[in-house]
């Protein structure tokens, strides 16, 4: 048994000692009953058990801790000194007369450590006052509303699915605001404002005013220390979808280098809430708000839908649609709201200038826009050059959710197609074939020279040329390298006996078991397209060049 020092004892011998009686206990603690006593960014124990120490003469508490089920007895004391030297309540520093505990090892443990303190310990068989406090938790607990209401938590987190499936973030910027028109519920318009791009936070803001929106936006800007954007933050008036990872990390793993667009959506969890500069941060949507983000998020849902390709334009276009959005109602029946949703351009322009982007603008413009684009394949996608037997071929043009077919008819020589295999995750790879869609379909693979002059090194760039003019990349392999040398041989040779025509192929799967060795089905999509040279491409060697 541990003792305490002896200037730790002096310590406590020297506060004045009253003439009251102390209950104190270790009780289980439910995961319900742990939201009433931390704060949201503590960290509670899933089986925590809470200690009290409580003045039974004055009825206050003194102090509370929380601790895991395996801390040991000398949690009960610590807890107890903090209690006599620092009560969390506005109460002096003191040493009680008598303490009264329900628990017999507790008790023999307090007269052990407590002996020249000259306190009583003693056994009892109820604790009133704690048992009360224990008691008015749970009430509280069990009384304490649910996040989502629970006639609308299905279909949110249904909605919340499919905006994590659209990734709005890969084409719009937070600037970049797009109004929704409810005119329901006390809400005339929410204005959207899209997390992600930055691959920190994932996410969508429905601000209720876009004063609130602005002045968060130049308090960002123009607020240096934490506890300025810590009130920028809390005085933001918006309902909120947010993701965060289903996972735990270890403390020792770097949370903020995991991008959660890399996990697979079985790992990723929506958060709903809320923002008032009143109320502060609130992770809980009562039934008129649940409403309104679900009309708000089908609305956006398919506004991107329909218009990702006209808003991933250079200059963000003047749009807008209506929709008529069922909302389920309480007698079950199914009522349709009209919504009016409308991108902001001139807002958007004016975000931009809070960033001080504007001011470089005449510099930008000097520079060419990049002539090739590498936004279609996701990073850490699995990529391979390869060939698929030609019943194989036959297989997916039959099966494949998504085919492309060539021109002409391809005569089956050789060992099969040549193919370029891309392997992410399945709703990366849908919302691939989607843009390839939008793009008109792919036109031709082509593997062209390029050169990083910084660091004098020679590449072989992975093209794909879409059909509506566009070029993506999609691998950048080392001209050195050897097994890509022999890689590439291969490919030209099987092109050859195809006469020029290869193939596309994006699997699902990236992190299950047939990663890197997709199955039948896990491909998903195939293009058979021409295979062409760098000399027909016509674009000459690419060069790297430095984003300032």
């Amino acid at each position: 048994m541990a003792a305490l020092n002896r200037s730790t004892l002096r310590r406590l011998q020297n506060l004045p000692q009253i003439p009251s009686v102390w209950e104190g206990d270790r009780r289980p603690l439910s995961n319900a009953d742990s939201h009433m006593i931390l704060e949201d960014d503590d960290d509670p124990e899933a089986d925590g058990e809470c200690i009290l120490w409580v003045d039974g003469s004055e009825g206050v508490v003194r102090a509370m801790d929380v601790v895991g089920p395996d801390a040991g007895p000398e949690a009960i004391v610590r807890a107890l000194l903090r209690a006599m030297e620092h009560p969390q309540s506005p109460a002096p520093s003191v040493r009680p007369q008598k303490i009264v505990v329900k628990n017999r090892e507790i008790q023999f443990y307090l007269r052990g450590v407590l002996q020249d303190l000259g306190i009583s310990i003693d056994y009892v068989p109820e604790l009133p006052l704690i048992d009360e406090i224990f008691r008015g938790m749970q009430e509280v607990a069990v009384n304490r509303p649910p996040e989502l209401p629970p006639q609308y938590a299905e279909v949110l987190m249904e909605k919340a699915a499919q905006i994590w499936h659209d990734a709005p973030w890969r084409t719009l910027s937070e600037h970049q605001i797009i109004s929704i028109e409810i005119n329901q519920w006390d809400v005339a318009s929410l204005y959207v404002s899209v997390l992600g791009q930055g691959r920190m936070d994932y996410g969508v803001l429905l601000y209720r005013s876009l004063e609130s929106l602005k002045r968060f936006r130049e308090r960002v800007v123009n607020d240096d220390s934490f506890q300025d954007l810590e009130q920028a933050f809390l005085g933001q008036d918006c309902l909120f979808l947010t993701f965060e990872s289903a996972g735990d990390f270890d403390e020792d793993d770097e949370e903020d280098q995991i991008d959660l667009a890399d996990l697979p959506p079985s790992e990723i969890e929506p958060n709903f809430g809320n923002l008032h500069p009143l109320e502060g941060l609130r992770s809980i949507l009562y039934e008129e708000e649940a409403l309104t983000v679900l009309v708000a998020l089908e609305a956006f849902h398919r506004f991107f839908r329909n218009s990702r390709r006209k808003l991933g334009a250079e200059i963000f276009p003047t749009l807008n649609s209506r929709y008529r959005i069922p909302v389920p109602q309480s007698d079950g029946e199914i009522q349709q709201i009209s919504v009016k949703v409308s991108t902001m351009p001139e807002v958007s322009d004016e975000l931009l200038e809070m960033l001080g982007d504007d001011d470089d603008e005449d510099d930008e413009d000097e520079f060419e826009m990049p002539l090739l684009r590498d936004d279609l394949v996701p990073p850490n996608s699995f990529l391979s050059l390869g060939v698929i037997p030609w019943e194989t071929v036959d297989f997916l043009r039959a099966t494949a959710q998504f085919h492309q077919g060539a021109e002409v008819h391809i005569n089956a020589e050789g060992d099969g197609l040549p193919v370029v295999m891309i392997q992410t995750s399945h709703p990366k790879a849908k919302t691939m074939i989607q843009d390839l869609k939008e793009a008109g379909g792919v036109k031709a693979i082509c593997f062209n020279p390029g050169e990083d002059p910084f660091q004098d090194e020679q590449y072989d760039l992975g093209i794909l040329q879409a059909k509506n003019g566009e070029l993506y990349l999609f691998g950048e392999f080392n001209e050195d390298d050897p097994v890509h040398q022999e890689a590439r041989k291969k490919w030209e040779r099987r092109c050859k006996s195809t006469n020029g025509w290869c193939g596309l192929v994006i699997a699902k799967g990236l992190m299950g078991a047939s990663r890197g060795q997709p199955q039948f089905k896990d491909m998903i999509a195939l293009f058979e397209v021409r295979w062409v040279s760098a000399k027909d491409l016509g674009i000459g060697p690419l060069q790297l060049m430095p984003m300032f």
